[in-house]
């Protein structure tokens, strides 16, 4: 029976690979070397040239906020916008809810 597969991240690259998944072994980036981010089962990745998109993405995987499935569907609401992603980040530092929480919340209060 095979594994099944999840998405690794380069972010200076702004590529994505899915690799089965292992928790031992560290991904490496096969165009740059550099170590790559274990983003979920359910990453669908921006294009290469949509710069403000992968900031988002890095923002996101940077807070702990990944892309895994649950039993019940997808990953829950993550922002697309830098705009989104700057509105949840001053909530969060007014208010000192986790950024990770915020960021997955569906609006912001």
């Amino acid at each position: 029976m095979s594994h099944a597969k999840t998405s690794y991240v380069c972010l200076p690259c702004r590529s994505s690979y899915k690799q089965p998944y292992d928790r031992q072994r560290e991904r490496r980036c096969p165009r740059c070397a550099a170590p790559m981010i274990h983003a979920g089962s359910a990453f669908a990745a921006p294009r290469r040239r949509d710069v403000a998109a992968w900031r988002t993405v890095s923002v996101l995987l940077h807070a702990g906020a990944g892309f895994h499935k649950s039993c019940c569907g997808g990953p829950g609401y993550r922002p697309r916008s830098l705009r989104e992603v700057r509105e949840r980040l001053t909530y969060a530092r007014r208010s000192g809810v986790p950024l990770v929480r915020v960021l997955t919340w569906d609006e912001v209060p």
